[in-house]
């Protein structure tokens, strides 16, 4: 009987460690998701046609909304943008988790990358998501409705800061419900109760920037948001490791 000695070659070599080596990890997962994305158009072309067809139907439903400037239709008017952009969002970004266990590629990712590196690669194309549907979802609303913005300094930044705190509270759960038989609907009941508060203070501020033209007015409701980030970031990434390895 001849027994066959285990070399270091045969064990697979752990995924490398340390900032640098995270961040370049991290870096190839976004490219890889973005090139996956670029190929298959699935979770883009969800959330555009979801965008259009929002726009569309509230324009068609309310007119020229946008030309009334009453504190009313202010909040009307945000209220519908932050509607459409989140269950745009809601639509399209479980799919980040979603794609790796359908592709069966989720023990590949364990063993060529961290924990920290593949939520960080989700995480930045999560927010590349919702940052290209922002700027589409707005665009459409300002012409549709005939949207006249107040600031628009401070509009960009109220919805930079919400399409943060969106990413930042959904990321980790996408990669919760990647297994589950009903991902949409869980992601979703999962995602809501976290973003109530956020979705609040981003309407009430970008109503305000829709108003006034100073930038001052949404320093407030910018604060909450860059808070609510780094809490919910923070805390995702140190959950992270125990929902991936489980």
């Amino acid at each position: 009987m001849i027994e066959q000695e285990t070399t270091l070659t045969d064990i697979p070599a752990p995924p490398p460690s340390g900032i640098s080596a995270t961040l370049r990890a991290a870096w190839a997962i976004f490219r890889k998701d973005i090139a996956c994305e670029l190929r298959t158009r699935y979770a883009i072309n969800t959330l555009l046609l979801f965008a259009v067809s929002a726009a569309t139907a509230v324009s068609l439903g309310v007119g020229f909304l946008g030309m009334r400037r009453t504190e009313e239709a202010l909040l009307i008017q945000s209220a519908l943008l932050w509607i459409a952009l989140l269950f745009a969002a809601l639509n399209g970004l479980s799919r980040s988790f979603v794609y790796e266990e359908e592709a069966r590629t989720m023990a590949a990712l364990r063993l060529s990358a961290s924990p920290t590196a593949v939520f960080l690669g989700k995480f930045w194309f999560n927010l590349t998501l919702v940052m290209v549907l922002s700027a589409i979802t707005t665009l459409l609303f300002i012409v549709l409705l005939r949207v006249k913005v107040g600031s628009p300094l401070a509009f960009s930044v109220m919805l930079a800061a919400g399409g943060l705190a969106l990413t930042s509270a959904t990321t980790i759960i996408a990669a919760i419900i990647a297994r589950a038989s009903f991902k949409g609907a869980l992601f979703a009941v999962l995602a809501f109760p976290l973003l109530v508060a956020p979705l609040i203070i981003a309407i009430q501020g970008t109503a305000q920037a829709l108003e006034n033209v100073a930038v001052d007015v949404v320093v407030g409701p910018i604060r909450f948001l860059l808070a609510y980030v780094v809490v919910t970031f923070t805390a995702s990434l140190m959950l992270f490791p125990f929902v991936w390895d489980s």
